[in-house]
């Protein structure tokens, strides 16, 4: 399992905070954001295609966000570095920002910061319920730079009784918080401007992908081609690329 290491969070060093890793499960995840004090009005749910139309149309609409998982690949490697080179280290704080994006410093938490991506920005953010842990969580997060903002998730009780209690409901074994894990979770969100942007913890801050227009949410054909299907067209393409992946959408509940 050597590279797995580099798999989970090449950024993470193993002293610090280890969390036992999130099952890639709508409903463990649906938990624990509504336990944190998200409106069960949105819940996960799995996107089985989105290439056949009528698979897609399972989805509750619009789309709040969605969940990439997938084992990381020396193909993506090659490119989030490549990609990242040029960039400066993200600094954006307050709320003049167009989408609150979280560094990853807790070990085996992609899953965790992709939820958080997911329910923290765009049109979820308008069923965090009044006085919840969620929303305190948010308010407390959005003054904050980037190192600052971690540090509250480091350190935050409430995030670690919520994720644990979350962690112990999936259906296969539960791993050990110490285990190597090489699933990965980038969220994609659309901001109140229209932008789709591409969340992911290891990378140096949020990525702008594009325009959409009013209508379009994150399922739609053009958030499809400017964000999941990059990753799948490129992979496709790399001898040895990971085509081995998954989608979970925040939308609507279906009950």
């Amino acid at each position: 399992m050597a590279e797995a290491q580099v798999h989970d969070d090449p950024d993470v060093p193993k002293g610090r905070k280890a969390f036992v890793p999130l099952e890639n499960n709508p409903e463990v995840m649906s938990s624990l954001v509504h336990k944190l004090g998200l409106s069960p009005t949105l819940s996960f749910h799995d996107v089985f295609s989105i290439e056949d139309p009528d698979l897609l149309s399972f989805i509750p609409r619009p789309a709040n966000a969605l969940l990439l998982v997938f084992p990381v690949s020396k193909s993506y490697e090659n490119f989030r570095v490549q990609e990242d080179r040029s960039k400066a280290e993200y600094e954006g704080k307050g709320a003049g920002e167009p989408v609150i994006w979280y560094k990853q410093t807790i070990r085996n938490a992609c899953g965790l910061i992709g939820i958080l991506h997911a329910v923290s920005n765009g049109t979820s953010r308008e069923f965090i319920q009044p006085g919840s842990d969620l929303e305190k969580l948010v308010q407390d997060a959005t003054p904050l730079g980037p190192i600052e903002r971690a540090d509250l998730l480091y350190n935050s009780q409430a995030l670690e009784t919520a994720h644990q209690s979350a962690a112990s409901q999936g259906q296969s074994a539960t791993p050990d918080a110490e285990d190597n894990i090489d699933l990965h979770y980038v969220c994609f969100v659309k901001d109140e401007k229209n932008h789709l942007w591409e969340m992911d913890g290891r990378r140096k801050g949020p990525l702008d992908r594009g325009l959409l227009r009013e209508e379009e949410d994150v399922l739609s054909e053009k958030a499809l081609d400017m964000g999941p299907r990059q990753f799948i067209k490129r992979e496709a393409e790399t001898a040895g690329g990971e085509l081995r992946f998954s989608l979970i959408a925040l939308a609507p509940s279906l009950d």
